[in-house]
Protein backbone atom coordinates (compact mmCIF):
# COMPACT_ATOMS: atom_id res chain seq x y z
CA UNK A 1 0.00 0.00 0.00
CA UNK A 2 1.62 3.28 -1.26
CA UNK A 3 1.66 6.34 1.47
CA UNK A 4 -1.25 8.96 1.50
CA UNK A 5 1.30 11.54 2.69
CA UNK A 6 2.47 14.50 1.56
CA UNK A 7 6.03 16.67 2.05
CA UNK A 8 6.04 20.12 3.50
CA UNK A 9 5.41 22.21 0.31
CA UNK A 10 7.95 25.41 0.14
CA UNK A 11 6.29 28.67 1.40
CA UNK A 12 5.17 30.91 -1.07
CA UNK A 13 5.71 34.18 0.43
CA UNK A 14 4.23 36.32 -2.39
CA UNK A 15 0.85 34.69 -2.14
CA UNK A 16 0.41 36.01 1.43
CA UNK A 17 -1.25 38.67 2.16
CA UNK A 18 -0.31 41.91 4.08
CA UNK A 19 -2.69 41.20 7.09
CA UNK A 20 -0.29 38.64 8.97
CA UNK A 21 1.74 40.60 10.81
CA UNK A 22 5.91 39.50 11.15
CA UNK A 23 5.33 36.92 14.56
CA UNK A 24 2.41 34.86 12.93
CA UNK A 25 4.22 35.03 8.90
CA UNK A 26 6.82 33.68 11.36
CA UNK A 27 4.52 31.48 13.00
CA UNK A 28 3.57 30.27 9.22
CA UNK A 29 6.45 29.51 7.59
CA UNK A 30 7.73 27.08 11.31
CA UNK A 31 3.84 25.24 10.25
CA UNK A 32 4.57 24.62 6.37
CA UNK A 33 8.51 23.17 7.74
CA UNK A 34 6.66 21.02 10.13
CA UNK A 35 7.85 22.37 13.37
CA UNK A 36 6.10 21.25 16.22
CA UNK A 37 6.43 24.22 18.31
CA UNK A 38 5.14 26.32 15.57
CA UNK A 39 2.32 23.60 15.64
CA UNK A 40 1.23 23.69 18.66
CA UNK A 41 1.38 27.82 19.07
CA UNK A 42 -0.98 28.14 16.01
CA UNK A 43 -4.02 25.23 17.25
CA UNK A 44 -3.59 26.84 20.58
CA UNK A 45 -4.27 30.47 18.90
CA UNK A 46 -7.09 28.95 16.55
CA UNK A 47 -8.69 27.63 19.83
CA UNK A 48 -8.46 30.68 21.51
CA UNK A 49 -12.16 33.11 21.78
CA UNK A 50 -10.64 36.84 22.33
CA UNK A 51 -11.28 38.69 19.72
CA UNK A 52 -7.87 39.38 19.09
CA UNK A 53 -6.92 35.63 18.49
CA UNK A 54 -9.79 35.30 15.95
CA UNK A 55 -8.10 38.24 13.96
CA UNK A 56 -4.79 36.69 13.76
CA UNK A 57 -5.87 32.90 13.98
CA UNK A 58 -8.62 33.97 10.35
CA UNK A 59 -5.27 35.75 8.74
CA UNK A 60 -3.21 32.53 9.42
CA UNK A 61 -5.50 30.20 8.26
CA UNK A 62 -6.75 32.02 5.30
CA UNK A 63 -2.62 31.09 4.68
CA UNK A 64 -2.79 27.65 5.30
CA UNK A 65 -5.39 26.68 4.26
CA UNK A 66 -4.07 26.67 0.42
CA UNK A 67 -1.71 23.63 1.80
CA UNK A 68 -4.29 21.86 3.34
CA UNK A 69 -6.59 19.28 1.93
CA UNK A 70 -4.72 16.43 0.77
CA UNK A 71 -5.27 14.58 4.42
CA UNK A 72 -6.89 11.54 5.29
CA UNK A 73 -9.61 12.38 7.80
CA UNK A 74 -10.49 9.17 9.80
CA UNK A 75 -13.47 9.91 12.46
CA UNK A 76 -13.55 7.27 15.11
CA UNK A 77 -16.15 6.91 18.17
CA UNK A 78 -17.17 3.33 19.60
CA UNK A 79 -19.54 2.54 22.60
CA UNK A 80 -18.14 2.73 26.60
CA UNK A 81 -15.34 0.39 27.06
CA UNK A 82 -14.11 -0.32 23.50
CA UNK A 83 -10.33 0.65 24.02
CA UNK A 84 -10.37 3.63 21.69
CA UNK A 85 -7.61 4.71 22.89
CA UNK A 86 -5.67 1.63 22.97
CA UNK A 87 -7.37 1.34 19.00
CA UNK A 88 -6.13 4.64 18.22
CA UNK A 89 -2.58 4.10 19.54
CA UNK A 90 -2.07 0.77 17.84
CA UNK A 91 -3.98 2.30 14.37
CA UNK A 92 -1.49 5.38 14.41
CA UNK A 93 1.66 3.05 15.06
CA UNK A 94 0.84 1.06 12.30
CA UNK A 95 0.46 3.99 10.09
CA UNK A 96 3.37 5.61 11.49
CA UNK A 97 5.48 2.47 10.38
CA UNK A 98 3.69 2.24 6.90
CA UNK A 99 5.43 5.30 6.82
CA UNK A 100 2.61 8.30 7.35
CA UNK A 101 3.04 10.80 9.55
CA UNK A 102 -0.41 10.66 12.17
CA UNK A 103 -2.53 13.53 14.56
CA UNK A 104 -4.37 12.50 17.21
CA UNK A 105 -7.56 15.72 17.90
CA UNK A 106 -10.15 15.00 19.98
CA UNK A 107 -13.90 16.24 20.63
CA UNK A 108 -15.27 15.78 23.77
CA UNK A 109 -18.23 17.26 24.60
CA UNK A 110 -17.88 16.90 28.39
CA UNK A 111 -15.05 18.99 28.86
CA UNK A 112 -17.11 21.90 28.47
CA UNK A 113 -19.05 20.57 31.63
CA UNK A 114 -16.12 19.82 33.75
CA UNK A 115 -13.13 21.82 32.14
CA UNK A 116 -10.67 19.17 32.35
CA UNK A 117 -9.22 17.59 28.72
CA UNK A 118 -9.87 14.23 28.80
CA UNK A 119 -6.60 13.40 26.63
CA UNK A 120 -4.86 14.49 29.47
CA UNK A 121 -1.18 14.17 29.15
CA UNK A 122 -1.26 12.21 26.71
CA UNK A 123 -0.38 9.19 28.63
CA UNK A 124 -3.42 6.83 26.92
CA UNK A 125 -0.85 6.85 24.01
CA UNK A 126 2.40 6.69 25.40
CA UNK A 127 3.94 4.94 22.38
CA UNK A 128 2.19 6.87 19.98
CA UNK A 129 3.41 10.23 21.60
CA UNK A 130 6.94 9.15 21.64
CA UNK A 131 6.83 9.27 17.60
CA UNK A 132 8.02 12.21 15.91
CA UNK A 133 6.31 11.19 13.15
CA UNK A 134 2.92 11.54 15.49
CA UNK A 135 1.39 14.37 16.78
CA UNK A 136 -1.35 14.04 20.15
CA UNK A 137 -3.62 17.67 20.55
CA UNK A 138 -6.11 17.01 23.70
CA UNK A 139 -9.38 19.18 22.72
CA UNK A 140 -9.93 22.74 24.26
CA UNK A 141 -10.46 22.43 27.95
CA UNK A 142 -13.39 24.58 28.13
CA UNK A 143 -16.27 25.82 25.92
CA UNK A 144 -19.48 24.42 24.09
CA UNK A 145 -19.62 21.26 21.93
CA UNK A 146 -19.71 23.97 19.24
CA UNK A 147 -16.87 25.37 20.18
CA UNK A 148 -14.67 22.42 20.25
CA UNK A 149 -15.74 21.59 17.12
CA UNK A 150 -15.07 24.82 15.48
CA UNK A 151 -11.14 24.37 17.32
CA UNK A 152 -10.69 20.91 16.03
CA UNK A 153 -11.53 22.13 12.27
CA UNK A 154 -9.39 24.72 12.37
CA UNK A 155 -6.69 22.78 13.97
CA UNK A 156 -6.95 20.20 10.86
CA UNK A 157 -5.68 22.87 8.52
CA UNK A 158 -3.02 23.31 10.44
CA UNK A 159 -1.93 19.77 10.75
CA UNK A 160 -2.69 19.29 6.89
CA UNK A 161 -0.02 22.16 6.45
CA UNK A 162 2.25 20.67 9.07
CA UNK A 163 2.48 17.66 6.29
CA UNK A 164 0.44 15.47 8.55
CA UNK A 165 -1.23 12.51 6.30
CA UNK A 166 -3.59 11.27 8.35
CA UNK A 167 -5.84 12.80 11.03
CA UNK A 168 -7.54 10.81 13.65
CA UNK A 169 -10.76 12.46 14.93
CA UNK A 170 -11.55 10.60 18.13
CA UNK A 171 -15.32 11.10 20.00
CA UNK A 172 -14.65 10.77 23.53
CA UNK A 173 -17.92 11.71 24.46
CA UNK A 174 -21.15 10.12 23.36
CA UNK A 175 -24.16 11.44 21.76
CA UNK A 176 -24.02 14.93 19.55
CA UNK A 177 -19.93 14.50 19.20
CA UNK A 178 -20.77 11.52 16.46
CA UNK A 179 -22.64 14.13 13.98
CA UNK A 180 -20.21 16.61 14.99
CA UNK A 181 -17.33 14.21 13.98
CA UNK A 182 -18.89 12.56 11.02
CA UNK A 183 -19.49 16.22 9.77
CA UNK A 184 -15.67 16.92 9.51
CA UNK A 185 -13.98 13.45 8.50
CA UNK A 186 -13.76 11.33 4.91
CA UNK A 187 -14.34 8.04 6.80
CA UNK A 188 -16.28 7.60 10.34
CA UNK A 189 -15.54 4.19 11.74
CA UNK A 190 -17.65 2.95 14.60
CA UNK A 191 -15.62 0.71 17.45
CA UNK A 192 -18.05 -1.50 18.20
CA UNK A 193 -17.62 -4.43 21.43
CA UNK A 194 -18.79 -8.39 21.64
CA UNK A 195 -20.57 -10.53 24.41
CA UNK A 196 -21.97 -7.54 25.70
CA UNK A 197 -25.67 -9.55 25.51
CA UNK A 198 -27.66 -7.46 22.97
CA UNK A 199 -25.36 -6.05 20.25
CA UNK A 200 -26.98 -3.36 19.70
CA UNK A 201 -27.08 -2.67 23.01
CA UNK A 202 -25.36 0.77 24.33
CA UNK A 203 -25.53 2.43 20.17
CA UNK A 204 -28.19 4.15 18.59
CA UNK A 205 -29.09 3.41 15.16
CA UNK A 206 -28.39 7.20 14.18
CA UNK A 207 -24.68 6.20 14.85
CA UNK A 208 -24.73 3.12 12.57
CA UNK A 209 -26.36 4.79 9.36
CA UNK A 210 -23.47 7.27 9.80
CA UNK A 211 -20.98 4.50 9.96
CA UNK A 212 -18.63 3.86 7.07
CA UNK A 213 -16.62 0.72 8.63
CA UNK A 214 -17.61 -1.11 12.06
CA UNK A 215 -15.16 -2.77 13.78
CA UNK A 216 -15.54 -5.09 16.39
CA UNK A 217 -12.85 -5.21 18.76
CA UNK A 218 -10.93 -6.86 21.10
CA UNK A 219 -11.37 -9.67 18.77
CA UNK A 220 -8.52 -11.97 20.58
CA UNK A 221 -8.12 -15.13 23.10
CA UNK A 222 -11.14 -16.58 24.35
CA UNK A 223 -13.53 -13.41 22.60
CA UNK A 224 -12.35 -14.33 19.14
CA UNK A 225 -15.43 -16.23 18.38
CA UNK A 226 -17.79 -14.13 20.19
CA UNK A 227 -15.90 -10.69 17.78
CA UNK A 228 -16.65 -13.03 15.19
CA UNK A 229 -20.77 -13.88 15.97
CA UNK A 230 -20.89 -9.89 17.00
CA UNK A 231 -19.79 -8.86 13.61
CA UNK A 232 -22.27 -10.97 11.53
CA UNK A 233 -25.03 -9.97 13.89
CA UNK A 234 -23.62 -6.29 12.93
CA UNK A 235 -23.96 -7.36 9.05
CA UNK A 236 -27.33 -8.05 9.73
CA UNK A 237 -28.05 -4.83 11.25
CA UNK A 238 -26.40 -2.94 8.76
CA UNK A 239 -28.17 -4.71 5.82
CA UNK A 240 -31.07 -3.08 7.15
CA UNK A 241 -30.22 -0.08 6.64
CA UNK A 242 -30.40 2.37 3.72
CA UNK A 243 -26.43 2.52 2.46
CA UNK A 244 -25.56 6.54 2.84
CA UNK A 245 -23.36 6.12 -0.14
CA UNK A 246 -24.31 4.67 -3.71
CA UNK A 247 -20.70 3.14 -4.08
CA UNK A 248 -19.49 1.73 -0.90
CA UNK A 249 -21.62 -0.19 1.92
CA UNK A 250 -20.07 0.07 5.19
CA UNK A 251 -18.10 -3.42 6.37
CA UNK A 252 -17.97 -5.21 9.19
CA UNK A 253 -14.61 -6.33 10.24
CA UNK A 254 -12.95 -7.62 13.22
CA UNK A 255 -9.61 -6.53 14.64
CA UNK A 256 -7.74 -6.76 18.27
CA UNK A 257 -6.04 -3.61 19.20
CA UNK A 258 -4.31 -5.40 22.03
CA UNK A 259 -2.45 -8.03 19.97
CA UNK A 260 -2.58 -5.93 16.68
CA UNK A 261 -4.40 -8.56 14.71
CA UNK A 262 -6.78 -7.11 12.00
CA UNK A 263 -5.55 -3.53 11.92
CA UNK A 264 -3.78 -3.47 8.98
CA UNK A 265 -6.08 -5.04 7.51
CA UNK A 266 -8.88 -2.38 8.78
CA UNK A 267 -6.34 0.62 7.46
CA UNK A 268 -6.69 -1.61 4.21
CA UNK A 269 -10.80 -1.12 3.99
CA UNK A 270 -10.35 2.82 4.84
CA UNK A 271 -7.59 3.22 1.76
CA UNK A 272 -10.45 1.24 -0.64
CA UNK A 273 -13.33 3.41 0.88
CA UNK A 274 -11.03 6.47 -0.02
CA UNK A 275 -9.81 5.30 -3.69
CA UNK A 276 -13.35 3.99 -4.46
CA UNK A 277 -15.22 7.72 -3.50
CA UNK A 278 -12.70 9.58 -4.86
CA UNK A 279 -13.39 7.45 -8.33
CA UNK A 280 -17.29 8.43 -7.76
CA UNK A 281 -16.73 12.01 -6.60
CA UNK A 282 -18.13 11.19 -3.81
CA UNK A 283 -15.09 12.15 -1.63
CA UNK A 284 -14.95 15.94 -2.90
CA UNK A 285 -18.61 16.28 -3.07
CA UNK A 286 -18.46 15.24 0.64
CA UNK A 287 -15.80 17.55 1.82
CA UNK A 288 -17.54 20.64 -0.76
CA UNK A 289 -21.06 19.92 1.08
CA UNK A 290 -18.67 19.72 4.81
CA UNK A 291 -17.35 23.11 4.09
CA UNK A 292 -20.72 24.80 3.36
CA UNK A 293 -22.11 23.00 6.60
CA UNK A 294 -18.88 24.45 8.45
CA UNK A 295 -19.32 28.13 7.08
CA UNK A 296 -23.42 28.09 8.12
CA UNK A 297 -22.45 26.84 11.32
CA UNK A 298 -20.21 29.47 12.42
CA UNK A 299 -22.13 31.96 10.48
CA UNK A 300 -25.09 31.07 13.01
CA UNK A 301 -22.66 30.70 15.79
CA UNK A 302 -21.30 34.50 14.94
CA UNK A 303 -24.40 36.00 14.52
CA UNK A 304 -25.49 34.29 18.13
CA UNK A 305 -22.46 35.86 19.40
CA UNK A 306 -23.06 39.60 18.34
CA UNK A 307 -26.09 39.53 18.91
CA UNK A 308 -26.08 38.02 22.84
CA UNK A 309 -23.09 41.03 23.21
CA UNK A 310 -25.39 43.93 22.66
CA UNK A 311 -25.63 45.92 25.78
CA UNK A 312 -29.55 46.33 25.02
CA UNK A 313 -30.16 42.73 24.73
CA UNK A 314 -28.00 41.76 27.92
CA UNK A 315 -29.69 44.29 29.87
CA UNK A 316 -33.67 43.01 28.29
CA UNK A 317 -32.22 39.14 29.11
CA UNK A 318 -31.46 39.86 32.50
CA UNK A 319 -35.12 41.51 32.83
CA UNK A 320 -37.15 38.56 31.02
CA UNK A 321 -35.42 36.08 32.24
CA UNK A 322 -36.30 37.28 35.82
CA UNK A 323 -39.83 36.98 34.60
CA UNK A 324 -39.48 33.51 32.99
CA UNK A 325 -38.25 32.42 36.41
CA UNK A 326 -40.92 34.15 38.32
CA UNK A 327 -43.21 32.35 36.73
CA UNK A 328 -45.24 35.12 34.93
CA UNK A 329 -43.88 35.15 31.51
CA UNK A 330 -43.33 32.05 29.42
CA UNK A 331 -40.18 31.36 27.73
CA UNK A 332 -41.03 31.25 24.12
CA UNK A 333 -42.72 35.08 25.27
CA UNK A 334 -39.77 36.23 26.41
CA UNK A 335 -37.67 34.83 23.20
CA UNK A 336 -40.09 36.75 21.30
CA UNK A 337 -39.91 39.86 23.23
CA UNK A 338 -36.01 39.64 22.94
CA UNK A 339 -35.75 39.22 18.82
CA UNK A 340 -38.19 41.84 18.89
CA UNK A 341 -36.04 44.38 21.18
CA UNK A 342 -33.47 44.16 18.17
CA UNK A 343 -35.59 44.43 15.20
CA UNK A 344 -34.67 46.57 12.33
CA UNK A 345 -35.99 49.99 11.93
Amino acid sequence: MGSMGHSPRPVNVGAMSGSVGNDDRQLIDGVIAGERTAIGRAITLVESTRPDHRRRSAALLSELIEHSGTAQRVGITGVPGVGKSTFIEALGLHLVESGESVAVLAVDPSSSRSGGSILGDKTRMPGLAASDRAFIRPSPSAGTLGGVARATRESMIVLEAAGYSVILVETVGVGQSETVVHAMVDHFLVLMLAGAGDELQGIKKGVLELADMVAVNKADGANTDAAELAAAEYRRALHLLTPASASWAAPVVTCSAQTGVGISELWDRVVEHRDITTASGERDARRHRQQVDWMESMLATRVLERFMSDPDVVAAKARLEAEVLAGRMAASTAVDQLLGSKQPD
